[in-house]
């Protein structure tokens, strides 16, 4: 299956979450099984909204122009041929600088994993210490702030009156992360991590 980009807008200012398309998608959100692909075209910062995903976890590819993706946990900069996974249920704002394109795997069921490396060994594929977690960051901002939730395939908005950036520190192995494709191993290759 192929189809033609879509078209980045021109002429109106249009952020990530009203420039996201769903493509294709088998399963249902409601039933929590299944996955969804959409496309994003954007070209102007989120401002003052954020996102939550209530149905699963967001693969985000940038194909064209760099994501500064804030969220609970921290910033991100997402550059093209760099992916970025968002879990389920934590708030983010994706800021662009121009205008931007690319694609997001959504799933219903169960969170990215890294597979184990069984007979491969440990040295292919993704190695876990190249994925990388938000620098910390937090802002203490009182202001109107538009939080919008993806519920079972459908957008709902609440305002707040501070910004949802505000966690000044957390522990744990559930945060989002970012993974550069160049540091991808593939089998067989002596590309790099070999004596």
């Amino acid at each position: 299956m192929r189809w033609k980009p879509f078209d980045i807008p021109s002429g109106s200012m249009m952020d990530w979450v009203d420039g996201l398309r769903t493509v294709a998608g088998a399963g249902d959100s409601k039933s929590r099984h299944g996955m969804a692909v959409h496309v994003y075209t954007c070209n102007s910062p989120m401002g003052d909204r954020a996102m939550y995903n209530a149905d699963g976890d967001f693969l985000i590819v940038p194909q064209q122009g760099s994501l500064k993706i804030t969220t609970e946990f921290g910033r991100m900069l997402v550059n093209p041929n760099e992916i970025c996974i968002i879990q389920q249920g934590i708030r983010f704002k994706v800021d662009v600088e121009g205008p931007s394109r690319g694609y997001v795997l959504e799933v219903y069921d169960d969170h990215f994993v890294l597979p184990n490396l069984g007979p491969i060994g440990a040295n292919g594929l993704a190695n876990p210490r190249d994925f990388l977690t938000p620098t910390a960051w937090f802002e203490d901002r009182r202001t109107s702030f538009d939080i919008i939730s993806k519920y079972q395939g459908c957008l709902f908005s609440a305002r707040q009156d501070h910004s949802p950036f505000d966690v000044v520190a957390w522990h744990g192995n559930y945060a989002p992360y970012k993974y550069d494709l160049a540091n991808f191993c593939v089998i067989n290759s002596v590309s790099f991590d070999h004596c």
